[in-house]
C-alpha cells in the first residue's frame, strides 16, 4: 500500500524540492529511471527570501538488471557497477517519497521528470507520488520574457551559471537551484504564497516565445 493517502495532501509551502533525474534515454514512456537527485529550497514568505539547503538533499541510484548503453553511460557517468549495485526500485522510490513528504517538486522541463518518476512509482509502489509539480522553465519565461532561451544550457548561460558536471543529477539540480535564486527577486514581487508561484508559472502560456 502506498505511503501516502489517496487524496492530495496539503502543500508544504516553505520547503520546495528541486528535482532532476538521470535515465537510459529520452523517451519518458519507455526508458528506465537510473537516478534521482533533489535539493530543498526553503521559502521565508514573511521576509520574501529563498535559500538553498544543501544539507537537506537526496540522491539515489536505482538498481538495473541490465546497464544502460555505453553512450548513455558516457553522458551521465553512472557506470555499469553503480547501476548493478544501486538501490532496488521499490526501496529507492519509497525513500524518495519519504524525503519529499508534502513538498512541491520543481524541475526544469518538469513533465519529463514527472512522467519518469510517476511511471516507476506506479510500478514499484502502486501509485504515483501525489506531490504538486512545477516547471522552473515556466518561471524563467514569465519573469524574464526578454530572454529568448529555452533549454537549461541556454538559461544557465543567460545568468552565467556554471554547472560542475552537466548531465549528472545532483550537479544539474544544484545549477537549477541557483537559477531559481537568480529569478527569485522578480518572483518575490508577485508571490506571497506557493499558490501565487503556481499562478505565476501558469502565465507562461501567454509569454511570447521566439
Amino acid at each position: 500500500m502506498p505511503l501516502w493517502s489517496w487524496h492530495r495532501p496539503a502543500v508544504a509551502e516553505d520547503r520546495w524540492l528541486v528535482v532532476d533525474v538521470e535515465t537510459s534515454g529520452l523517451d519518458a514512456a519507455r526508458d528506465r529511471l537510473l537516478a534521482i537527485a533533489a535539493i530543498a529550497v526553503h521559502a521565508d514568505w514573511r521576509a520574501r527570501s529563498l535559500a538553498v539547503r544543501i544539507a537537506d538533499s537526496f540522491e539515489v541510484v536505482v538498481r538495473q538488471d541490465a546497464p544502460s548503453p555505453r553512450q548513455n553511460i558516457l553522458l551521465h557517468g553512472i557506470g555499469v557497477q553503480r547501476q548493478q549495485q544501486g538501490v532496488p526500485a521499490p526501496e529507492a522510490l519509497q525513500s524518495f517519497a519519504r524525503f519529499a513528504g508534502h513538498s512541491p517538486l520543481l524541475a526544469f522541463h518538469a513533465a519529463f521528470d514527472r512522467a519518469l518518476i510517476g511511471r516507476h512509482a506506479r510500478a514499484a509502489l502502486g501509485a504515483a507520488l501525489p506531490n504538486r509539480w512545477l516547471d522552473i522553465e515556466h518561471l524563467c519565461a514569465v519573469t524574464h520574457p526578454q530572454l529568448r532561451a529555452r533549454s537549461l544550457d541556454e538559461w544557465l548561460g543567460c545568468f552565467h551559471i556554471h554547472c560542475a558536471a552537466r548531465h549528472q543529477a545532483i550537479a544539474d539540480t544544484l545549477a537549477e537551484c541557483e537559477l531559481l535564486l537568480r529569478i527569485w527577486p522578480r518572483m518575490a514581487t508577485e508571490c506571497a504564497s506557493w499558490r501565487d508561484v503556481e499562478r505565476l508559472a501558469a502565465r507562461h502560456r501567454w509569454v511570447a516565445r521566439a
